[in-house]
């Protein structure tokens, strides 16, 4: 593809078969128009954040190669994100597919939509080791290395599930 930026999304879920429910949204993603899937992490299980009467989660990253711009590729998460039948029901509560735009190339980005790279992705465990396990020379666009951020959360209470293909 000409054009083509590096996209990054996590994945998660704790609904309706949360391993199930990232799987099948990775195969989604792999179907998005002018977009392929180069990658995806193993699962993980994690705790949820926030609210902690809720299931466990499962996490996931994937890296995209995409020739849509931050905003649509944002417009077709949300939609797999429907397809999935997300209900935004609670912040940080339940749900059965939460798809993330973590960065998309080096682009700095603060819209009342959209803001890139991802606020809070510097800080979740279950965010960082699985782009590390894809991704593991990447940096952020302030330079920080993900795997140095990973490394500060390789105690977290997260559990590997499955590798992806």
């Amino acid at each position: 593809m000409t054009d083509t930026h590096r996209a990054y999304i996590g994945l998660g879920s704790n609904l309706d078969d949360p391993l199930a429910q990232v799987q099948g949204a990775l195969a989604a993603l792999a179907r998005l128009p002018l977009t392929r899937c180069v990658a995806a992490s193993p699962c993980y299980a994690s705790r949820p954040v926030g609210p902690q009467d809720q299931p466990d989660f499962i996490n996931a990253v994937a890296a995209l190669d995409t020739r849509l711009s931050p905003l649509a590729l944002l417009d077709q998460l949300q939609a797999v994100e429907q397809r999935h039948r997300r209900r935004r029901l609670r912040h940080w509560g339940p749900r059965t597919l939460d798809l993330d735009l973590l960065l998309y190339d080096d682009t700095c980005l603060a819209t009342s939509r959209l803001t890139l790279p991802h606020p809070h992705m510097a800080s979740r465990g279950f965010v960082l080791l699985p782009l590390a396990n894809i991704a593991p020379t990447l940096r952020l666009p302030d330079g920080r290395r993900i795997a140095d951020l990973a490394a500060h959360h390789a105690g977290d209470d997260l559990r590997v599930l499955l590798p992806q293909r």
